[in-house]
């Protein structure tokens, strides 16, 4: 059985940080370790993410069963979840089906609905680099910029840049089936499925992801929710005001 592979932060109750498409669990670093004052906080890397394992088959039922193995082998109680974007799919369809593992839920700026296929220039980008021919970071970020002009998505993508040999770079995630099972990570909750439990989500205020007419949806499958705007953030909360983030979490962990 593989096991998703983690940063273990802190003492406390567990909180368990799941990242978004393309990301890992070192993008939490900064906020991973203010929340490990009060929390043990886990860091995960999902399947074909980060340093977690490699496989050809992804979906959310797949995410969530290595949740439940993770969870399990850890010997974890009640976790506090919080997932972004696509981990915050991964983390409701987790409750809904687990709700007896589940304390409190935190989604960062994603509804529970269907989401067509989008940022496919990205898709293009990362497989127009050739790793055979790229000799540099200053190389791969010129093959980039011809799909994706906005340095702050390019320095993010960069990240999962890793020296594989002492004369070849690659990814760490796995490209070819993050490519071909693209349409998953759109996935919407199954119908009729809920979680009663205290449950938080956090929007950006310039994103687009959750909008006014998600919030039925929202309210029909997380009975007990309640949703906040970061203020000077898009889609990457935690990152652009990460101030405003942590506190409405600590204070939603605490009080709530």
């Amino acid at each position: 059985m593989n096991i998703l592979h983690s940063i273990i932060l802190g003492e406390g109750e567990p909180l368990l940080i799941i990242h978004g498409f393309f990301g890992m669990g070192d993008n939490w670093k900064t906020l991973a370790n203010k929340f490990s004052k009060n929390y043990q906080v886990h860091v995960i890397d999902q399947r074909n993410h980060g340093r977690s394992f490699h496989s050809d088959e992804f979906s959310y039922e797949l995410m969530v069963e290595d949740l439940v193995n993770y969870i399990n082998f850890h010997h974890l109680n009640k976790v506090n979840l919080l997932g972004h974007s696509m981990g915050g799919k991964t983390a409701m369809l987790f409750a809904v089906e687990n709700p007896e593992k589940v304390n409190k839920l935190i989604v960062a700026d994603i509804a529970p609905r269907y989401y067509p296929p989008h940022h496919l220039h990205i898709i293009e980008a990362l497989n127009a680099v050739d790793f055979t021919q790229v000799k540099s970071r200053s190389e791969i970020d010129e093959v980039l910029k011809e799909y994706i002009p906005e340095v702050g998505i390019r320095q993010f993508l960069a990240k999962n840049v890793y020296r594989k040999t002492k004369d070849e770079f690659a990814y760490r995630f796995n490209l070819a089936c993050l490519s071909a099972c693209f349409d998953e990570v759109g996935a919407g909750l199954p119908p009729i499925t809920q979680f009663d439990g205290g449950t938080l989500f956090l929007k950006g205020e310039n994103s687009g992801y959750i909008t006014k007419s998600d919030e039925a949806l929202i309210k029909a499958h997380f009975t007990n929710s309640k949703i906040i705007t970061i203020s000077n953030a898009g889609h990457w909360l935690h990152a652009e005001n990460p101030t405003d983030f942590y506190n409405y979490v600590v204070e939603f962990l605490e009080n709530d």
